[in-house]
């Protein structure tokens, strides 16, 4: 009887697994490309309240006595 060959076996499930990352980077980018393909528009609420969470805004630092 033949041995198992444990290389073959696991550079098979490396590249699986780098051709399932590389499909996942693949759709991400595609994602950022489009993003009103998830069916928000850029007026829906949804859409403003996620873009405020990310760029909250600065409130300047008052000037004090001790200066």
């Amino acid at each position: 009887m033949a041995t198992p060959n444990y290389g073959y076996e696991k550079r098979q499930k490396e590249l699986a697994k780098r051709k399932k990352k590389e499909e996942k980077l693949r759709e991400k980018a595609h994602r950022k490309l489009s993003p009103s393909s998830d069916g928000l528009a850029p007026g829906d609420p949804e859409t403003d309240v996620a873009s405020l969470e990310r760029d909250a805004p600065t409130v300047p630092e008052l000037p004090t006595k001790n200066g």
